[in-house]
C-alpha cells in the first residue's frame, strides 16, 4: 500500500490505484469518497468497501476490476480471501456480491485473520486509546465525530404503575369484568396486568475547571449525545458555581449546543469547589426530585479547593437520593486505581462505579455501563 500520511492519503492512494486500472476516477470522486468515510468507521472493512463501491464505481462492468484493486490494495492481494457481503438494503440488487464469509484464514486452521487496512484501521484504534490531553486539533475533531455516533441505551427500571398485558402476576379485574359482558356476564378468560418498564433519569454533573480543561469539552460532547439518546437527562456544569445547561444541549447541532453551553457558564476553566457545588445541587435540584431514582454521573478529577467535609456530606446525601453514583475521572488508568487527591478520598466511600474519562475508550465503557445500572 502506498505510504501516505493520514486517512485521506490512504483513500486517495486507493483512488489512484483504481485510475491506473482504467476506472474513470477523478479528484472530485476521491474527495467525495473522503467525505463519505469521514461519517463512517474507517476501521470497518465493510464501510470502506461499500463507500468506495457507491462513489467510485459508475457502471456494472467496473465492479470486477474494483474488487480486484480492493483486494490488492487493502488485503494484500490474497486470492483466498473474499470481499465483505452486501448490506441487507443492497443484497437484492447486487447478485455478484454473493461473496463468502469475510476474511477467513487461507491456511484452513480456523483462526480469523485481521484485514490489513494499514494506517486506516490503526489510526482509528489509536484515537480510541489516546488521551484527550495529548490529542491534536485534527484528532479532537475526529474524536468528536466518532463520539456523536455513540449508541447509548439508558438504564431502565420497573415502575409501580401497571398496564394491561397478556400475562402477568396480578389479575386485571376491571378488564376481566368488562370482557365478560360480551358473554352474558360469564368470565371466559382472565385479563392480567404487569408493572411498566420506564427509563431511569440520568444526571450528568461536569467539572469545567482549569484542571479539567483538556477533558471538559469532550465530556460536554458526550453529555450532548446522552441528552439526545434519552428523554430524562439533566446536565450541569460546575467550577466555583453550579450551572444548569440542559436547555442549551437540546440543540441538534453539537457545535452549536457546545457554544451555547459555554456561553451560559461564567466560570469556565476557573477554580474548583466540588463540595459546595454538589451541596447546591442536592439542595436545589436533587431533593425536589431531579435525582430521585436517577443515575448520577459526576465527571471530575477530584481536585477540590473547598472543605472536604462539605464534599463528603454532599456525596452522602446524594447517594441516598439517587439510584447509583458513577464517578468519571481522567486519572483512572486501570482496575487498581486508588484516590490520591483529598476530594476523591472524601467522595470515595459514596461512589458505586468509577470509570476512566481520559480517552474515548473510557467514555465507551461508560456508555456500556449505563444500561447495566437498572
Amino acid at each position: 500500500m502506498p505510504e501516505q500520511p493520514g486517512l485521506a492519503g490512504v483513500l486517495v492512494g486507493f483512488a489512484r490505484a483504481l485510475r491506473a486500472e482504467g476506472l474513470a476516477v477523478g479528484s472530485a470522486e476521491a474527495q467525495t469518497y473522503c467525505q463519505a468515510m469521514a461519517a463512517l468507521d474507517p476501521a470497518d472493512l465493510l464501510d470502506v468497501y461499500w463507500a468506495g463501491r457507491a462513489v467510485l464505481v459508475s457502471r456494472r462492468e467496473q465492479i470486477a476490476p474494483y474488487n480486484e484493486v480492493f483486494k490488492r490494495y487493502f488485503l494484500g492481494g490474497t486470492s483466498a480471501r473474499t470481499l465483505p457481503p452486501a448490506p441487507r438494503a443492497m443484497a437484492g440488487s447486487v447478485t455478484e456480491a454473493a461473496l463468502a464469509v469475510p476474511l477467513t484464514d487461507p491456511t484452513g486452521d480456523g483462526r480469523p485473520e485481521q484485514a490489513q487496512l494499514g494506517m486506516l484501521a490503526s489510526d482509528a484504534e489509536v484515537l480510541r486509546h489516546k488521551s484527550f490531553a495529548a490529542s491534536t486539533e485534527e484528532e479532537r475533531a475526529a474524536l468528536r465525530r466518532i463520539m456523536a455516533r455513540l449508541t447509548l441505551t439508558p438504564p431502565k427500571r420497573r415502575s409501580r404503575r401497571t398496564h394491561s398485558a397478556r400475562a402477568g402476576r396480578a389479575p386485571d379485574l376491571r378488564a376481566t369484568v368488562r370482557a365478560s359482558l360480551r358473554t352474558g356476564g360469564e368470565p371466559t378468560q382472565l385479563r392480567w396486568r404487569r408493572r411498566k418498564v420506564v427509563l431511569r433519569p440520568i444526571v450528568l454533573i461536569l467539572d469545567i475547571s482549569g484542571s479539567m480543561a483538556d477533558y471538559s469539552r469532550h465530556l460536554l460532547q458526550f453529555a450532548h449525545t446522552t441528552a439526545h439518546a434519552a428523554a430524562r437527562v439533566e446536565v450541569f456544569c460546575f467550577g466555583t458555581r453550579l450551572t444548569r445547561v440542559t436547555r442549551a444541549l437540546r440543540h441538534r447541532s453539537p457545535d452549536q449546543a457546545l457554544a451555547d453551553a459555554t456561553t451560559m457558564v461564567c466560570d469556565w476553566e476557573g477554580g474548583t469547589k466540588i463540595g459546595a457545588c454538589l451541596d447546591e445541587f442536592v439542595r436545589q435540584w436533587a431533593r425536589p426530585g431531579r435525582a430521585r431514582g436517577a443515575v448520577v454521573v459526576v465527571c471530575s478529577d477530584g481536585f477540590d479547593r473547598g472543605d472536604p467535609e462539605t464534599l463528603a456530606c454532599a456525596m452522602e446525601r446524594l447517594s441516598r437520593l439517587c439510584h447509583r453514583v458513577v464517578w468519571v475521572t481522567p486519572h483512572k488508568s486501570d482496575s487498581h486505581y486508588r484516590p490520591s487527591s483529598v476530594g476523591m478520598m472524601a467522595a470515595w466511600p459514596h461512589i458505586d462505579e468509577i470509570v476512566s474519562g481520559r480517552d474515548l475508550a473510557g467514555l465507551e465503557e461508560l456508555a456500556a455501563l449505563l444500561p447495566r445500572l437498572a
